[in-house]
């Protein structure tokens, strides 16, 4: 790969950090540096192949474009369920619906007595029977 020289500003602006975090890493070693008229310059490789970055973004993009489509198709999905689900507590009886919820009070009962559709037991007990 190609090499260029550039000062310790310009490295810092090409590897997006500030100019501390460039001569830490000159004095750690992990970076190729020269010291030239009292002046230092770093040595950055250039980078891949342009056309290999391009690849590589349009895949990334395609893969983008692919978990856009599964998250539309999820959201469909759970609009549905949600349609559903609503079906489904409209249909609920009203004994299976939770305390407080039905608003259905005829005028005449009052809180506590029992409705006019629920039946006494007729039989006796079984333990009567003996």
């Amino acid at each position: 790969m190609a090499r260029r020289r550039l000062d310790v500003r310009e490295a810092a602006e090409v590897l997006g950090t500030s100019v501390d975090a460039v001569r830490k890493r000159i004095q750690r070693g992990t970076l190729e540096a020269e010291k030239v008229d009292d002046r230092v310059y770093v040595w950055l490789d250039t980078g891949e192949p342009p056309s290999q970055s391009a690849a590589l973004i349009s895949e990334m993009r395609e893969h983008l474009e692919d978990l856009r489509t599964q998250l539309e198709a999820e959201r469909q999905a759970h609009a549905e369920a949600r349609r559903i689900i609503a079906g489904l507590v409209e249909r609920l009886p009203p004994a299976l619906e939770p305390p407080g919820a039905s608003t259905e009070a005829t005028e005449g009962e009052e809180r506590g007595s029992p409705r006019g559709d629920v039946q006494e037991p007729t039989e006796r007990p079984w333990w009567r029977f003996w």
